[in-house]
């Protein structure tokens, strides 16, 4: 199952097969259209698609099962599994597919621009779907150039979490708000072997080790990705060099050799083995999902949560970071859209569902009532995330015709630079000249 830190390069990938995606939804036949007004009755079949698998997929049936309770007339086929890789190619060749679930926001401005989803913005309004009911951070992930051809169902919501004994064992009591402090308390939390390698790392700061991701570091410097006109503003921005500059430094210091050794080491990010709740790493960064992981995992592990360290020059962001979610949409070759847009609805906007939802994959809901919702389950590790995804810094990535092209074009580039360095300006300008290249291609001059 690709979970979220496999996104970029997932959705990366849809960019290269983007014309396919049209031709196939296009060319799969004929599709209904939304009535004038909504149906009286729903009956029939509607297929559903999602990525989800074992313990999740089996949250995301029980309330797929009280939606049927609500339609008895109303069969879902639900398709479990299915990432969104293989969503694409679905669609694109015309397979039966009503309602599509992705993991990745990066999507939208592909899906929205090439028509896989169909826009949804005429059934809104016919229906009156209140979208004031969602953040307009949320409301931005799901839309592109005015077109919502998605509604969001769930938010990823990134944030640090540290283990209480260690830190107490080394004399702190809180987590770390700038980046120096994570770095002095990491350095003070790591632990060596005789022969030097590491043995308990504070914090790993490795560009691409679990979520150590661009679009994860990016909110705690105010970093900017793309300017008002959809190119590049990533060597423009200073927030990208204030973080690359730290930590690069951060990793020599270290040792690249000597991380890399210990990070090979280390057990699969959603594994039992996973390094935070073996007590391997003492801090990491990661998504409110983890507490589920840990709730199932490691339940005697005594952590704590709190927003993800800013760099010293941007302390007036903390509180903040980054939020994503799943996004989900019906495919224009839907023969049953009536249909796809009920379950569609229900899974977005139907307060009990998202609490059902939240509460068994430990996911932000994503409308007003659900996140204020009493049988909504709220431990202290995770309204650590519902205060981050409400805090008026928290950030995401903005859509674009090239999906997660252009985040990927970064990543690749600061994966290699941790490890070689160089000319950090030249090479930032490289990566703008590749991603107004691209942009080129899929839009025109």
């Amino acid at each position: 199952m690709k979970h979220r830190s496999q996104r970029i390069l997932a959705a990366a990938a849809f960019t290269a097969v983007a014309a396919l995606a049209l031709a196939g939804c296009s060319g799969g036949g004929s599709s209904a259209s939304f009535e004038a007004s909504a149906p009286k009755e729903l009956s029939g079949n509607v297929s559903f698609w999602h990525f989800f698998s074992d313990r999740e997929a089996k949250v995301i049936q029980s309330v797929v099962d009280d939606f049927e309770k609500k339609y008895p007339k109303v069969k879902v086929d639900v398709h479990a599994g299915q990432d969104d890789e293989k969503l694409q190619k679905a669609i694109a060749t015309g397979s039966k597919v009503d309602v599509g679930l992705s993991y990745s926001t990066d999507i939208v401005g592909n899906f929205c621009s090439n028509g896989a989803f169909r826009s949804l913005n005429k059934v809104i309004e016919r229906d009156g779907v209140d979208m004031s009911q969602f953040s307009p951070t949320v409301k931005s992930y799901t839309e592109f150039n005015g077109t919502r051809c998605a509604m969001p169902m769930l938010a990823d919501v990134y944030g640090l979490y540290y283990n209480k004994d260690l830190l107490a064992a080394a004399g702190y009591t809180e987590a770390p708000k700038t980046l120096t402090e994570l770095e002095t308390m990491a350095d003070k939390l790591t632990t060596y072997n005789a022969d030097g390698s590491i043995k308990t790392l504070g914090f790993n700061p490795t560009m691409g080790w679990y979520e150590n991701a661009a679009a994860h570091y990016g909110p705690s410097a105010g970093a900017e990705w793309l300017k008002s006109d959809g190119t590049s503003a990533i060597s423009a921005s200073p927030g990208w060099t204030d973080l690359i500059e730290w930590q690069k430094a951060y990793v020599d210091k270290i040792g690249w050799d000597k991380l890399n050794k210990f990070t090979s080491g280390l057990g699969q990010e959603f594994s039992a083995d996973n390094a935070f709740q073996t007590g391997q790493v003492a801090m990491n960064l990661d998504g409110e999902y983890r507490t589920a992981f840990i709730d199932d995992q490691a339940k005697d592990l005594n952590y704590g949560t709190a927003p993800f360290p800013t760099t010293d020059n941007h302390t007036e962001l903390y509180g903040g970071g980054y939020m994503t979610g799943n996004i989900i949409g019906i495919s224009k070759g839907s023969k049953q859209p009536e249909l796809a847009w009920a379950l569609l609805k229900y899974l977005t906007t139907d307060t009990d569902a998202l609490v059902k939802l939240g509460n068994g994959l430990k996911n932000v809901p994503t409308t007003t009532d659900a996140l204020n919702s009493p049988k909504l389950e709220v431990s202290d590790q995770y309204k650590t995330f519902l205060d981050i995804a409400s805090n008026k810094n928290v950030a995401t990535t903005p859509a674009s015709p090239l999906g997660a092209g252009y985040q990927q074009s970064f990543q690749d580039f600061w994966n290699k630079y941790q490890t070689q360095g160089g000319d950090l300006q030249a090479g930032l300008k490289d990566v703008d000249k590749q991603i107004n290249d691209a942009l080129a291609l899929t839009t025109g001059p």
